[in-house]
């Protein structure tokens, strides 16, 4: 059987690019996409192997799709939920919350693992009967919506799916049930209404896929992108894909858009339902399959490909097709019925009929039995959840160890690969010999030789080569603690000069420090001890020499919390930040993060953090990161030990350029946690 090469093997970058500037315009609306500029709002996770927790993270994951829809925290829009690939027995599902113009809500399966659940293939959304099996009963569907006024089925209250408003959905396949992916406005008919839903399945009993009764919102309708649609049931009111609409006279612009869908159904494709008014569709390169090629000599009847039959007085449906497929008994309801439909065709569109039928004007009717079309008949296959590929840069730890290293820079000086370290005991601390404890050293990478050593009196080195000369920036400490950072320079590693960098605050202590160079001078991060414990700030200069802080930025993560050990590298047209964050849930001590930000201010985390922790027989940190690039691979150096008694400088390797690893933390269609640094 050929393979649903367009609908279900868009590589990733085509999935999450996200609403397309036609027809919705609606690209910058879709918190996926990478050109997204709304608000940024709260990513909940789905597992079943969650605790049920409260949502925020993989391990406490809610177990099920409706918990997650319930915690939408409010309806500003750009909130995500992200799905586990397995299969959930749920029905009737609706969010608490609508999503909002030029911020969408997404419902996200995490198909390919690179959103971190740890699995790849489909979310299955079972709406049967998990004993009994297909649940036919009207009303009873993935997505919840009902009328008390029902004479049968799931018809205690009156609901309206129009709490879907502005969703995205992606790779849901939907089964079980009356409907698939079916909206139904019900009491709120009328009203605006615009769902997106890419790369999913939709079964049902009665509709595959729809939607009924909004009134069109120009430049924004509801868009159906490379999906598929199966009905199973031919009698009343069905259809692969059920539409409708509200106003009484033909709107301008469509209500929903279909791109690269297929729709499979007994009788017809798609139907306008028996209660709608006007309603208008686009379709662009999908495939309408019907499986009734009826003999009407024998009593046989069909209700077309695209379908108007039992329309009320106000019934319309007008279509626009461009390079769309057709087969089935006709391309129209035959009769008067027929007669509510009109329709535009663009580019090649061609049907497949019963030989006695007519073709309308503007399709090209096919005479040969159409077999790449009805190879399309059947859903995608469907595989067990398979462990998910490694994400992001692969960092592989080196077996090497400096014993009673600690903060560190590895550097190219003159040609030579050199590690600018401090030695500090911590055991001495508050004591006159605690300063005493404290130099700085510098050692050969080739030959392990220690080359240099200078600076009695200061700890937490960081080091930047300018031409000939060696800039080695370091705090002044004591038995009161830490002060003021100062320059060491030196062009022979022997004679060293030492001057005043950037001077502490009022009752503030200054710890780790790092520069890089930038598009304009140099920029240095550094630690500070106020107003969060800990956290950095920025200092600018031309020259290595004279610094100037700059006011108003202070990181302190995502809630004020714990940010240290600052490295920063400017890979345009990004600052790059690796720093310490303390324990969190699941991960082991102290950890490092990545972040981002074009102008220091505004900041995003790297979805693949921690990217270094402690592994076993390193103590309870990876800690004071720093990183060069050597014969186009990236060596990133570390620290490990108890944070008391004992230290050891570590190593880890990514094999590739520096802006290669820096770029790999942050995959354009993961969803990325905001910092700003504005005070």
């Amino acid at each position: 059987m050929r393979p649903f090469r367009l609908e279900f093997q868009a590589i990733a970058a085509a999935c999450v690019v996200g609403l397309l500037a036609t027809p919705s315009g609606a690209a910058s609306s879709d918190p996926a996409a990478p050109d997204y500029s709304g608000r940024r709002g709260t990513t909940i996770y789905v597992s079943k192997l969650g605790d049920g927790s409260d949502g925020r993270t993989w391990k406490s994951a809610f177990t099920t799709i409706q918990a997650a829809l319930s915690a939408v925290p409010d309806d500003q829009g750009g909130h995500r939920i992200v799905v586990r690939p397995d299969v959930y027995a749920e029905a009737n599902l609706a969010p608490s919350k609508k999503g909002a113009a030029g911020a969408y809500n997404a419902l996200l399966c995490d198909f390919d693992g690179r959103l971190g659940s740890g699995a790849k293939g489909w979310v299955v959304v079972d709406s049967g009967d998990p004993i009994k099996g297909f649940k036919s009963w009207d009303w009873w569907s993935t997505i919840r919506a009902s009328d008390k006024h029902w004479p049968n089925g799931n018809n205690k209250e009156t609901f309206s799916s129009i709490v879907w408003d502005r969703w995205v959905l992606r790779r849901l396949y939907t089964a079980g049930g009356d409907a698939g992916l079916f909206w139904d406005l019900t009491e709120k008919s009328g009203e605006g209404f615009t769902v997106v839903v890419e790369d999913c399945v939709g079964t049902g009993r009665a509709f595959g896929g729809g939607v009924v009764y909004p009134t069109a919102r120009p430049g924004e309708p509801s868009v159906f992108r490379r999906c598929y649609f199966l009905a199973l049931d031919w009698v009343g009111d069905t259809a692969a894909v059920l539409l409708g609409g509200w106003e009484k006279s033909m709107p301008e612009h469509p209500h929903v858009v279909f791109e690269d869908c297929t729709m499979v159904h007994p009788d017809n494709a798609v139907a306008m339902s028996y209660a709608s008014h006007s309603a208008r569709a686009k379709f662009v390169g999908c495939r309408l399959i019907v499986l009734n090629f009826t003999q009407p000599e024998m009593g046989g009847r069909s209700t077309g490909v695209v379908c108007t039959q039992g329309h009320g007085p106000t019934g319309r449906l007008h279509v626009d097709l461009q390079d769309c497929e057709l087969a089935g008994y006709s391309v129209f309801t035959p009769g008067d019925d027929g007669k509510a439909v009109s329709y535009t065709i663009k580019g090649k569109t061609s049907a497949y009929v019963q030989f006695k039928q007519p073709m309308p004007d503007g399709f090209e009717r096919r005479g040969a039995w159409p077999s790449d079309l009805f190879a399309r008949i059947a859903p995608p296959r469907i595989v067990d959840p398979a462990p998910a590929p490694a994400a992001g840069p692969r960092l592989v730890k080196l077996p090497f160890a400096i014993s009673q290293g600690m903060e560190n820079t590895p550097v190219v000086f003159k040609g030579r690969p050199l590690l600018v370290l401090n030695h500090r005991d911590d055991t001495k601390v508050h004591t006159d010999a605690y300063g005493k404890s404290m130099h700085l050293y510098i050692r050969d990478l080739v030959t392990g030789e220690e080359v240099a050593r200078f600076g009695e009196g200061h700890s937490f080195a960081n080091a930047i080569v300018n031409g000939d000369e060696l800039s080695v920036f370091a705090s002044e400490g004591d038995k009161n603690w830490f002060h003021s950072i100062y320059r060491f320079t030196s062009t022979d590693l022997k004679t060293w000069r030492r001057e005043l960098a950037v001077e502490q605050g009022p009752g503030e202590a200054l710890l780790n420090v790092s520069v890089c160079r930038d598009d304009q001078g140099y920029l240095m991060a550094y630690e500070s001890n106020t107003p969060v414990s800990f956290c950095f700030k920025f200092a600018r200069s031309k020259d290595l020499a004279h610094w100037d802080k700059i006011p108003g930025l202070i990181f302190t993560g995502v809630n004020n919390e714990y940010s240290a050990c600052p490295v920063v590298r400017f890979v345009a047209p990004y600052y790059y930040v690796i720093y310490l964050h303390a324990a969190v849930e699941g991960h082991k001590g102290w950890i490092s993060y990545l972040a981002r930000s074009k102008d220091l201010a505004d900041w995003e985390l790297s979805p693949l953090n921690p990217i270094l922790e402690a592994s076993d027989g390193e103590g309870i940190n990876n800690s004071d990161i720093d990183l060069f690039e050597w014969e186009g691979k990236t060596y990133v150096y570390y620290a490990t030990g108890n944070q008391s008694t004992w230290s050891a400088v570590r190593a880890a390797q990514f094999d590739g350029p520096l802006k290669e690893f820096f770029e790999g933390a942050f995959p354009f269609d993961q969803p990325m946690i905001r910092a700003n640094a504005r005070r």
